[in-house]
């Protein structure tokens, strides 16, 4: 009995000391990201460097094709960006993997309705995670310099993604209002940083890379 209770004494010690470096990583990480990123992140339009190209990343759509109100202020914010001239062409990204779910194609849809020209908008389906979506944004598109849209608390990441990879992106906030579930959204971003620097660590391939359509030539 007693040597049991050494060592389940020594088991919850171990676990006690694991649970604190996890924690002390998440920490650092989300810290160093945001430490890192900081300086390539604008609220400000008019103070955002100009690009050529506009990375909308995806976030749910509608059972009946409408955007949720997160993604569409972020595209909302990149239409702000196009027709003030930082931007010239979009590149959507998002999850398309059945045929009854498709964010690139709702986000095409609801700037085409705003009178950008379908030439100027261009489309990548397999932008399963934010890692993928910027990869391919260089691999497939050959997106070198671009501003990321996206939520504040999302742009660290996403920048710091691109930056590791030696791309020259920024990032521009779409926040509009307070969103349902933010509080939750902040803590899956510490486990995602974490998910996102083995990532780099790694030097992950997306889940599909494909043929080239640069971002510059004709579009898909």
């Amino acid at each position: 009995m007693f040597i049991k209770k050494i060592l389940a004494l020594r088991i919850l010690r171990y676990l006690i000391l694991a649970a604190l470096l996890v924690l002390i990583l998440t920490s650092y990480l989300s810290y160093h990201i945001r430490n890192e990123t900081e300086q390539f992140i604008y609220d400000d339009i008019n103070t955002i460097p100009k690009t050529y190209t506009a990375l909308v990343l995806g976030a749910s759509v509608k059972s009946n094709g409408e955007l949720s109100t997160m993604l569409r202020d972020r595209v909302e914010s990149a239409l702000l960006l196009y027709h003030r001239g930082k931007v010239n062409r979009f590149l959507v990204s998002g999850d398309n993997r059945t045929t009854n779910y498709n964010e690139p194609v709702a986000m095409k849809k609801y700037l085409q309705e705003r009178g950008v020209p379908e030439e100027d908008i261009f489309m990548d389906f397999a932008g399963f995670d934010t890692y993928d979506s910027v990869y391919r944004a260089s691999y497939i598109f050959e997106v070198d310099n671009a501003i990321v849209v996206s939520q504040r608390f999302h742009l660290p990441r996403a920048v710091y993604i691109a930056r590791s990879m030696g791309l020259n992106f920024y990032g521009y906030n779409g926040d509009r209002r307070e969103y349902e579930l933010e509080s939750r959204n902040r803590f899956r971003e510490v486990a995602a940083n974490v998910k996102a620097w083995l990532e780099l660590l790694i030097n992950k391939e997306p889940h599909f890379k494909g043929d080239k359509i640069p971002i510059t030539g004709k579009n898909n």
